[in-house]
């Protein structure tokens, strides 16, 4: 068998978050995290790129959307507590409190409006 991992390259990899609306979902992640729309496309849009520094989430609308029950994208950022501070004064579901881990992260997993699971984490100052 031979090692073919060394012959290609990957570019970037954004998450893709189903939303049931649109607009209500860049609201959140424009107004209260900041993220900056950069693309959308569809009359209702049904697809948008946002982006926040080197972050980039899809979003895509799915009016039937049913959120599952894991986590379905990891966020890495700095000063979580400020993070942590804007979700819980927009009232969102807190699924993992906030924590030091074992791993070396700061961590907590939060529930966005339609209820994709986001694990939020910032490495632990040494």
């Amino acid at each position: 068998m031979t090692d073919s991992v060394s012959a290609f390259r990957f570019g970037r990899i954004a998450a893709m978050l189903p939303v049931a609306d649109m607009a209500r979902a860049c609201d959140f992640y424009v107004g209260a995290l900041g993220f900056r729309k950069t693309f959308e496309n569809g009359n209702p849009v049904g697809f948008m790129i946002l982006k926040h520094d080197a972050a980039e989430l899809h979003l895509t609308l799915q009016p039937g959307h049913k959120a599952a029950p894991f986590n379905v994208a990891h966020m890495m950022v700095e000063d979580i507590d400020a993070v942590h501070a804007v979700i819980r004064a927009r009232g969102l579901r807190i699924v993992k409190g906030l924590r030091d881990k074992d791993y070396g992260l700061r961590a907590f997993v939060f529930e966005d409006l339609d209820g994709n699971r986001i694990d939020v984490g910032e490495p632990l100052k040494k």
